[in-house]
């Protein structure tokens, strides 16, 4: 339902348990857009964990926290829908409560990232306020988690992003995280970001921790 034709991080996952014989994947999606279609495919699946955070009300709509899966797939599934302004503390925020402590009782054989852009807040699409160095952050804690629960394998598949300036720093910060170089990141003040909604943002992470016994 987004701008994607093929659903790439699934197909990637049904390839690491079938042609590489990890049975247990974690798909960890940072896009300002819910995944749906990799929920979906996953959602009676517990040997898939899908994390998403994203912008709530955004298109296409769909991710909220009620959705914990189906069937066996019944808390594998995790969305951490974010208020409108969200940004850096944020996203870390909900890596390290919610998408670090879920990776540890799953214990992944890889950590897949569905890797998109679009909250960064130059992004035109959408009204998350990540910053550049946010994906540096995100990027680092995703290669210190791979590094600790499953031998280092983690993969990047990119996904949104459509503002180019935005796209080519987020993703450069990613890759300088991943390769263990400093984040090339303005840490100065930016002109029309606005505050966190901290406690809205709160709200949420509580409520998903507690759904999750997290």
């Amino acid at each position: 339902m987004g701008f994607c034709l093929f659903g790439t991080v699934a197909a990637a996952a049904r390839h690491a348990q079938r042609a590489r014989g990890m049975a247990r994947v974690m798909i960890f999606d940072f896009d300002v857009h819910h995944g749906n279609g990799t929920n979906d495919i996953f959602r009676d699946d517990p040997s898939v964990l899908f994390v998403s955070t994203h912008e709530d009300g955004s298109f296409p709509g769909t991710g909220k926290m009620s959705d914990a899966g189906e069937g066996d797939g019944v808390g594998a599934t995790i969305n951490v829908p974010l208020p409108p302004g969200s940004g850096d503390a944020a996203a870390l925020a909900a890596f390290d409560e919610i998408v670090a402590p879920a990776a540890a009782r799953f214990a992944p054989d890889i950590v897949l990232v569905s890797a998109g852009y679009d909250a960064h807040w130059r992004d035109p699409l959408a009204g998350l306020s990540f910053r550049t160095g946010t994906y540096w952050r995100l990027s680092a804690r995703v290669k210190a988690l791979a590094d600790e629960l499953c031998g280092g394998r983690c993969v990047f598949l990119l996904e949104g992003g459509y503002d180019l300036t935005g796209l080519g720093e987020g993703v450069a910060d990613s890759f300088r995280a991943l390769l263990g170089d400093g984040s090339g990141e303005d840490p100065g003040a930016i002109a029309g970001l606005t505050d966190e909604p901290t406690e809205k943002v709160r709200r949420v992470l509580a409520e998903a921790k507690a759904m999750h016994q997290l």
